[in-house]
């Protein structure tokens, strides 16, 4: 869906990329090519890349944005004419691949004012909606639902899990004018509702009553003790006992250890507190209710969903391991077409893409098993070169060792010879 334009613009550290970006005024279907200024404004910004990545579906269709550096701030946007989704459905919608097995990153795109300063836009940069998957580590793997209320973001109380495999997935936001919204994951509904309940944009239409107090006499125990219930004479028994089976040493010795007693030993008649059986409250009313009011401070909005002077969608970010690879951005006031624009898109290369997955990984194992066993081999010639060494070792060992006992053997014999006789002397 996208392409790299060559030409070199006029400011200094911007890089211009042209992107396919679909916006659909009054069910107008138009298609714009627009331009993708990166503003690297602090030396820390990492730089973006046209890439399809190590395994696709279609090697130019594939082609997105992609982050190329570890441990940096990753900022780009594109202006459009602005427009406001009043009265109209707002479908945002994109791609993510993390085929770099990310470990924290964010993988999300957000919505921004016309007023937005594209050259000094950065994490504290005012939007409108920021929305996709967010993953780091094991404990945060979600897909953020964020929207700008009255200067103030409120995040979704739901909790969306996104994918966090190496694959492409599709992620879609429907916000409509009936107040409700819908998030899709690879065209599929994973999470719905009305944005006045699953968001804290409002105060609750109820509050308890400040003024209402639970009466003294409300008795809210459901069970009693029973009046007419008695202890039994032999109830009370001592928890320990003395051992009756234990008896004083042998070497006992009062004058030095004192007087001896047995050992105690839990008293298999001990039967705990006594307590009266319990039976039901004949006053018994239930738990109190706090009544409540109406909120003083509650006030419907009917127009929570409704964003003017939408501009400019821009990808705001930071990426431990890089290599996330963006594409297939839409935005549109037709779900129709979002869907038929993701099947055209996603839909043709997934497959493909997962299968050219599937072989390089096959490959990889069979490469890992091959140098696994090459390893294993050489290993066990090291080992046969090694007994054969010492093998070697022991026979020159016990060569020398017999070469010694001859030579003494010889010495002696020499010396025998060389001793004069009983009958000489």
């Amino acid at each position: 869906m996208s392409k790299l334009q060559h030409n070199k613009p006029n400011q200094t550290n911007i890089t211009v990329l042209t992107v396919t970006l679909c916006l659909t005024y009054n069910y107008n279907y138009l298609l714009y090519n627009l331009i993708w200024g990166s503003y690297l404004t602090r030396s820390d910004y990492g730089e973006w890349k046209l890439m399809a990545g190590d395994f696709y579906g279609d090697a130019e269709k594939d082609k997105g944005l992609q982050t190329s550096q570890d441990a940096r701030f990753y900022a780009v946007s594109s202006r459009f004419e602005p427009f406001s989704n009043e009265g109209k459905p707002l479908v945002i919608q994109f791609t993510v691949k993390h085929e770099q097995k990310i470990d924290c990153g964010g993988g999300y795109v957000k919505i921004f004012p016309s007023d937005l300063d594209q050259a000094d836009m950065h994490g504290e940069s005012s939007y409108y909606i920021m929305f996709g998957p967010d993953i780091c580590g094991y404990s945060t793997k979600k897909v953020h639902v964020i929207f700008n209320y009255k200067g103030k973001t409120h995040l979704i109380k739901k909790e969306i899990k996104c994918k966090d495999d190496e694959l492409t997935h599709l992620y879609t936001l429907i916000l409509n004018p009936d107040q409700t919204y819908e998030v899709k994951i690879d065209n599929e509904k994973v999470e719905s509702g009305s944005l006045e309940d699953d968001w804290d944009f409002l105060p609750p239409k109820k509050i308890q009553d400040p003024e209402a107090k639970q009466p003294e006499d409300w008795d809210d125990r459901a069970k009693i003790d029973d009046a007419d219930d008695t202890k039994p004479e032999d109830w009370d028994k001592p928890e320990n006992i003395p051992d009756p089976d234990a008896k004083k040493p042998e070497d006992w010795d009062e004058d030095m250890d004192g007087e001896w007693e047995p050992p105690m030993i839990p008293n298999p008649e001990y039967k705990g507190e006594w307590k009266p059986k319990q039976i039901d409250n004949p006053n018994y009313k239930g738990p109190w209710v706090h009544p409540e009011i109406d909120n003083p401070e509650y006030s419907a909005d009917l127009n929570i969903y409704k964003f003017d002077n939408i501009a400019v969608l821009g990808l705001d970010l930071w990426q431990v391991k890089s290599g996330t690879i963006f594409d297939n951005f839409l935005i549109t006031d037709d779900v129709k077409e979002a869907e038929d624009m993701a099947k055209e898109t996603w839909g043709v290369t997934k497959e493909p893409e997962r299968k050219m997955k599937q072989e390089q990984d096959d490959l990889k194992r069979k490469e890992e098993e091959e140098k696994n066993k090459q390893q294993e081999t050489e290993a066990d010639e090291d080992e046969d070169l090694g007994e054969e060494e010492e093998e070697e070792e022991e026979e020159e060992e016990e060569g020398e060792e017999a070469t010694k006992d001859l030579e003494e053997a010889l010495s002696e014999m020499e010396d025998e010879k060389v001793q004069p006789s009983h009958t000489e002397l």
